[in-house]
């Protein structure tokens, strides 16, 4: 078994750390939307709880924008969001156009980065190029459904000559580069609430890491970005949890170690539902044209996730940055990945 104890996933957020000194460093957290729409009630909640983290730290507040999924890129959608931050007065500490030394902080900025990695678990044996076409996904995916088990037959592109690999590459052929899962492991981490959450390497998909368009995919530049801008600590919300072995095992690959970390809870479902009914949707400018006060929503967001511990539901966000603290974070259901 691969059991990373230096990872922690509590209540819904999960929390990845880089190679540092965790008890001298300082606190380095980010919130990395993708401009694919407005700033939404999750986003606005994911946003506030890094910017408390980070504030109730004394820590650094670091707004990058994760602009590789080129196709469902929306114009304007940058800006509009840096406004509806500062509306909600969550100033950044560095992102675009405040410069830290980090940056650049647009993922479509650093695509050379991403490549140098790439190139490195190439080389290592940690990745290879796949050639399917759209329609051979398709099959694929058809095939696991009726199977109900994990399809790599992608993975004959890994029993293709060299030559041949070079030769299609040369060629022009459509080609992604995909992550080489390890056969037979499981992957587990210690969940702060949970327990001990373990995943089957079995289970797990040879994960695309560059597309064909050039471009790389969430999970390579998540864990490239995030080392290279010395985050300490990377709250996002639980749907990303199954996401979890493929990032430790990069983090394996390139030699990286994870800290000691702790996490918040997302708000429930029904808290989701029950802000977006209403504020009509945290979209923008769509929110500061209804009246609403920043004050008000901010105040509202932050209570879906977090209590003081007491009954107090009225907090200014200067309360707020001195009153955020991991006991206040709810907990969640178990979480289960295993099956009979």
């Amino acid at each position: 078994m691969e059991f990373v104890s230096g990872f922690r996933y509590i209540c819904g957020f999960t929390i990845l750390s880089l190679p540092r000194d965790h008890a001298l460093s300082t606190v380095r957290v980010r919130f990395a939307p993708s401009p694919t729409g407005y700033l939404h009630v999750g986003g606005l909640r994911t946003a506030l709880y890094n910017y408390l983290f980070a504030r109730r730290n004394k820590g650094v507040f670091v707004l990058r924008i994760e602009d590789t999924d080129r196709s469902r890129y929306v114009e304007g959608a940058v800006e509009n969001l840096i406004r509806t931050l500062r509306w909600a007065g969550l100033e950044f500490d560095e992102g675009p156009g405040k410069e830290g030394g980090a940056g650049p902080y647009i993922q479509s900025e650093r695509i050379a980065t991403y490549r140098t990695h790439v190139e490195m678990l190439l080389a290592s044996g940690k990745a290879y190029y796949a050639f399917d076409t759209p329609e051979d996904l398709e099959g694929m995916r058809k095939k696991q459904e009726k199977l109900q088990v994990a399809v790599r037959d992608y993975r004959r592109a890994m029993d293709m000559p060299a030559e041949e690999v070079q030769r299609k590459l040369a060629a022009g052929t459509p080609a992604v580069v995909r992550m080489k899962m390890p056969s037979g492991e499981t992957i587990a981490f210690e969940d702060i609430v949970r327990g001990v959450v373990e995943f089957s390497s079995d289970g797990l998909d040879d994960q695309v890491l560059l597309k064909s368009d050039g471009y790389p995919t969430y999970h390579l530049a998540n864990v490239v970005d995030d080392h290279q801008m010395g985050i300490t600590h990377v709250i996002r919300g639980e749907e990303w949890l199954p996401s979890t072995p493929k990032h430790l095992l990069l983090y394996r690959y390139f030699g990286w170690e994870t800290s000691p970390i702790c996490a918040p809870s997302p708000a429930s479902q029904s808290g989701q539902v029950e802000t977006e009914q209403t504020t009509g949707g945290c979209r923008g400018r769509g929110v500061r044209n209804k009246g609403f006060f920043p004050e008000a929503l901010v105040n509202f967001v932050a209570l879906l996730g977090w209590n003081p511990g007491d009954e107090r539901e009225i907090f200014t966000l200067e309360e707020l940055e001195k009153e955020f603290t991991s006991t206040g974070w709810e907990s969640r259901a178990p979480y289960s990945t295993r099956t009979n």
